[in-house]
């Protein structure tokens, strides 16, 4: 193996390098018994962190212990039940119960993942409180116990504080109290890889928490991305090369040739709004006016292509001279879902005759765009799960034309100074 592949694998950037979370499962969890030292080690530090900040006198001793584990991608879920004794104390400014209730029952939940433990969960109460079960639990309860008070001033704590905006920011809801965890978990994975993409990166870009951070890899390139996009397409004839020496910038956003960005939702449609964007483009330029096309006729009525599983713009390009033009959003708006095609020839309100296949010279590429408008083009998404702005400019081994799988409109080009 090359040593930048033997280092890539190393850093577990490499597509499917670093095993996703385990799924949860309601069996198959393996149990252990009181003293078992397996189940000590999580307990004793579910018990440190229970007792941070908290007054010699009044920290709580652990009476016993069981629980269950199941692997949890690279790690353990370790789900407890302990009991805690907390000494007699009458002070309510540095007790949380009263002394005739120093005895508790707790439920936690411990990830260990290579040796560094993450407390995601505890729930405590006095002997006679029944420890709510997990099965009944709702998403808000999850919340409320992020939001629990102490809490310890670690890594989990912090991690499950992004966790809970994330939620709240891009209206997340889960199903159980289980699935919440798992999404953590691969929440928590995904944060120390947008990390490891961050410091590889030689350009101006951010990474870090997005609306595709809960997904796993496999679930984002499954969703997301176009495979197809590194299959052979239609053959297209060649363009003409443009004569003339590109203008040292520009920027078609800013001369009215582009819409506004729009959302392929959970659907690999990218290819479509690659193609509609390109015929915008070509469109404002032909006709003075900027219309917003419909991508769903697109993934209705091309019958090459795959829909939401993916396609190719140089079929569409030749599905939009077929069928007679493109609709407007508005006429044909978007579902992100494979309908029946209701293309109506009466409502078209853009056409192409041709469609034509650029040189891969980024000079020419660059000559092209200024003078005949934006471009459909396809790239390598690495790191684009985590993107959130500026220039990306990741190590040339993780941008293999190889692995193409993403359709995206070239809209523009320039220069700007290296910086550290």
């Amino acid at each position: 193996m090359a040593p930048w592949l033997q280092l890539l694998l190393l850093l577990g950037l490499l597509p499917g390098a670093v095993p996703a979370p385990n799924e949860p499962r309601a069996a198959g969890a393996q149990a252990w018994e009181l003293a078992s030292p397996e189940l000590l080690e999580p307990a004793r530090f579910a018990l440190e962190m229970y007792n941070r900040g908290r007054a010699a006198r009044t920290r709580a001793a652990l009476r016993d212990v069981r629980g269950r584990v199941r692997r949890a991608g690279r790690g353990s879920l370790y789900s407890l039940k302990a009991t805690l004794v907390e000494p007699p104390c009458n002070d309510p400014t540095v007790c949380q119960l009263p002394v005739s209730k120093k005895t508790l029952l707790c439920s936690f939940e411990v990830l260990d993942e290579l040796g560094k433990h993450m407390l995601l969960r505890w729930d405590c109460g006095p002997v006679d409180t029944k420890i709510t079960d997990d099965k009944n639990e709702t998403f808000s309860s999850f919340l409320a116990l992020l939001n629990k008070d102490p809490l310890p001033q670690d890594f989990s704590v912090k991690m499950a504080s992004i966790f809970k905006d994330f939620v709240t920011t891009y209206n997340r809801t889960y199903d159980t109290k289980e699935e919440a965890r798992w999404r953590m978990s691969v929440f928590a994975n995904n944060m120390v890889r947008a990390q490891k993409i961050q410091a590889l990166d030689r350009g101006t870009a951010r990474y870090g928490v997005t609306k595709f951070s809960d997904l796993t890899e496999e679930e984002f390139r499954t969703i997301y991305l176009n495979p197809l996009l590194k299959e052979p397409g239609k053959k297209m004839r060649l363009a003409q090369s443009i004569p003339d020496l590109p203008p040292p910038e520009w920027d078609w956003r800013s001369k009215g040739a582009v819409t506004k960005v729009k959302d392929q939702g959970m659907c690999g449609s990218c290819w479509a709004f690659s193609v509609t964007g390109n015929v915008e483009g070509q469109w404002f330029l032909k006709r003075g006016a900027l219309l917003s096309l419909s991508e769903q006729e697109l993934l209705d009525c091309d019958k090459v292509d795959k829909a939401c599983l993916g396609g190719l713009p140089s079929n569409a390009y030749s599905a939009i001279r077929t069928l007679g033009g493109l609709e407007t959003e508005d006429d044909y708006s978007y579902r992100g879902h494979l309908q029946a095609c209701s293309f109506s020839a009466e409502k078209a309100k853009a056409y192409i005759n041709d469609s034509v296949e650029l040189s891969q010279n980024e000079q020419k590429l660059a000559a092209w765009l200024a003078k005949k408008g934006p471009i459909s083009v396809a790239i390598n998404a690495f790191g684009m799960q985590f993107y959130r702005h500026g220039i990306s400019h990741p190590l040339r081994p993780l941008c293999s034309p190889w692995l193409i799988d993403h359709a995206v409109l070239l809209v523009g080009y320039g220069n700007l100074p290296v910086t550290q």
